[in-house]
C-alpha cells in the first residue's frame, strides 16, 4: 500500500471514529435534553396521544379530553365552566407549556409519572393509565365568590381554618383555559390575552402582591400583644393624633378625624382603623419585631407552594423610623398577595395556628388509588399564642358590628374582620386598592371560613373605594357559601 492510500485510510477511520464520538454523545448525553426541547414536536404527538387524566371539583371532573380531527395531535384538553375554575387549572395547551395545577401535576395528567406504572407497562415500556388531581375547592363557594366578584378586577380566597384546605380561589377578570387548548387555534387567543391591560392569564391570588392596606394592622396588632408591648386589645396606648412622623415634617393622619384614635385601644383602632395607632406601634416594636411576626404568618416565603408557587409577599428591611411607621398601616414597601391576607384571618380564626394552606386533596392513579395525601400531610405550625388570637378575633368581631367592616355581617354566623384601603401610584393619584379580610364560623353547625378579597379596580367613583363598600360585600356572600349545610 502506498502512502497516499495509508493516509486517506487513516483520516476516514479518523473520520469515523470522530462521527462515533458524537453520536455517542448525541445518543447518552444530548438525548435527553432533544428529547425534553420544548420544540420537539414528538413530545406533544405522545402527550396528546391519549385522553389526559383529569382535575376533580367537589367529586366532579372539570376537564376533559376531546378528539380532533386532522392532525398528528389526537386529543386535545376540554374544560367545563373554565372561566370559574382558570385561577385552579391553568391550562393544559398544544402550543404553550402548561400553567398552575395542569402543570403542576402534568406527568400525572398526561401518564408519564413513573408512580403510574402497572408491571406491564414497566415490561412493555408502554404509556400508563393517567392519575387524576383531586381538588380541596368547594364548588358552591368558587361560584359565590366568582359571581360577588363580577365585572371587577380583582380576587377572592377562602381557606378553611381547621384543616388548611382552600375552598375558593377566584381571579378576575378570568378567562378560558379552552380558547388555548388547541395547536390551530391558539395563536391568536394567546395574544389577544397577552395584550389585553387587564392580564386575565395573571393569578391574583396568588402571583400579584400589592400594598395590602389597613388589613396589615392586624399583624402589627398581634406582634404588639406577642411582644407584651400592650397587654391587651383594651388597653389604651400612647397613639397621638396625628401622629408626627420620625425625622419627617409630615404627620400621619386618618382617613376620619373625627375617629376617637387618640390613644385609642387595639379594639378602637381596629374599628376605625386608626393609622396613627398601628404606625407609632410599629415604630415603637420596631421593624424587626414586627417582621419577625409578618414571616411568622408566611410573609418574605419564597418558597410558598399550595402546591402551585406563590409570589412572596414582603415585608421590607432596612428601613428609618418613618418608613416603618408607614409599613405600619400596610403602605410603603410591604405587599401582600390575597392568599396570605388570608393566611393572617385563617391563623386567627384557629386559636393562633396557621395550618399550611393547600388545593389539592389527592393525587390518584386511574385506579382510584392515592399517590399523594396533601391533606394528611398538611403541617399546622402555631403563629400567635391562643389568647392573642381570641383577643384579635374579638377586636375583628367590634369592626364587623360596628366598625368600619358592617357590610360583611352575616345572620346566623360570628363574623370578625378588618377593612383596608391601600394607595395606588405616585402619592395616591391611581384609584386605592380595596381590602377586606376576615373568618366567620356558623352558629348552627360550627363550620368555619377565612377569606380574602381584593378589589383592584371596579366601576365604582374614587370616593366610593373602599374595604366595607366593595370588598366586604363579596367576602360576605363567599363566607355564606362555606357555612352552607
Amino acid at each position: 500500500m502506498n502512502r497516499t492510500i495509508r493516509r486517506a485510510s487513516v483520516f476516514t477511520l479518523l473520520l469515523v471514529f470522530a462521527l462515533l464520538v458524537r453520536a455517542t454523545w448525541v445518543q447518552f448525553y444530548e438525548g435527553r435534553a432533544l428529547a425534553d426541547d420544548k420544540d420537539n414536536r414528538r413530545n406533544a404527538i405522545e402527550t396528546y396521544a391519549e385522553p389526559l387524566g383529569n382535575i376533580v371539583v367537589g367529586g366532579e371532573r372539570i376537564t376533559g379530553s376531546a378528539r380532533t380531527k386532522g392532525s398528528d395531535l389526537a386529543y386535545k384538553r376540554t374544560y367545563t365552566d373554565g372561566p370559574l375554575y382558570a385561577a385552579v387549572t391553568g391550562y393544559a395547551s398544544q402550543a404553550y407549556a402548561p400553567t398552575q395545577l395542569e402543570g403542576i401535576y402534568a406527568d400525572v395528567l398526561n401518564g408519564t409519572d413513573p408512580r403510574l406504572k402497572t408491571v406491564t407497562d414497566t415490561v412493555t415500556n408502554g404509556r400508563a393509565a393517567p392519575g387524576d388531581v383531586v381538588t380541596t375547592v368547594d364548588p358552591a363557594v368558587q361560584k359565590a365568590a366568582y359571581q360577588a366578584l363580577g365585572d371587577k378586577k380583582g380576587a377572592a380566597v377562602a381557606i378553611d381554618p381547621e384543616t388548611g384546605r382552600i375552598l375558593a380561589a377566584v381571579s378576575t377578570p378570568s378567562y378560558d383555559p379552552a380558547e388555548l387548548t388547541d395547536a390551530n387555534t391558539a395563536g391568536e387567543a394567546w395574544t389577544r390575552l397577552n395584550e389585553d391591560p387587564d392580564k386575565p392569564l395573571t393569578n391574583r391570588v396568588l402571583r400579584q402582591p400589592l400594598p395590602p392596606g389597613s388589613t396589615f394592622k392586624l399583624v402589627v396588632a398581634a406582634a404588639a400583644l406577642e411582644d407584651g408591648l400592650y397587654s391587651s386589645v383594651d388597653e389604651r396606648t400612647d397613639s397621638p393624633d396625628p401622629y408626627p412622623l420620625p425625622d419627617s415634617s409630615k404627620d400621619l393622619t386618618n382617613e376620619n378625624p373625627s375617629a376617637p384614635c387618640e390613644n385609642a385601644s387595639i379594639r378602637v383602632a381596629l374599628q376605625y382603623s386608626c393609622n396613627n395607632v398601628f404606625g407609632k406601634m410599629a415604630v415603637d416594636l420596631g421593624q424587626d419585631k414586627v417582621r419577625d411576626m409578618a414571616e411568622k404568618f408566611g410573609f418574605n416565603d419564597e418558597k410558598q407552594d399550595v402546591p402551585v408557587r406563590a409570589y412572596a409577599s414582603v415585608y421590607p428591611s432596612d428601613m428609618d423610623e418613618a418608613q416603618t411607621a408607614l409599613s405600619g398601616i400596610g403602605q410603603f414597601d410591604v405587599t401582600a398577595t390575597p392568599l396570605q391576607i388570608a393566611m393572617v384571618s385563617a391563623a386567627l380564626a384557629n386559636d393562633g395556628e396557621l395550618v399550611s394552606p393547600h388545593m389539592v386533596s389527592r393525587v390518584t392513579d386511574s385506579g382510584g388509588d392515592v399517590l399523594e395525601d396533601h391533606d394528611e400531610d398538611a403541617s399546622t405550625r402555631r403563629i400567635v399564642s391562643s389568647s392573642t388570637a381570641e383577643q384579635l378575633r374579638s377586636a375583628m368581631q367590634t369592626v364587623v358590628d360596628a366598625g368600619t367592616g358592617t357590610n360583611a355581617q352575616l345572620p346566623g354566623a360570628t363574623v370578625g374582620g378588618k377593612t383596608g384601603t391601600a394607595q395606588h401610584g405616585e402619592n395616591n393619584s391611581k384609584t386605592p386598592y380595596a381590602w377586606f379580610t376576615s373568618y366567620a364560623e356558623s352558629d348552627s353547625n360550627g363550620k368555619k371560613v377565612a377569606v380574602a378579597v381584593l378589589v383592584e379596580q371596579s366601576d365604582a367613583e374614587r370616593s366610593e373605594v373602599s374595604g366595607n363598600g366593595l370588598a366586604a360585600p363579596i367576602a360576605r356572600e363567599t363566607m355564606k357559601a362555606a357555612l352552607q349545610d
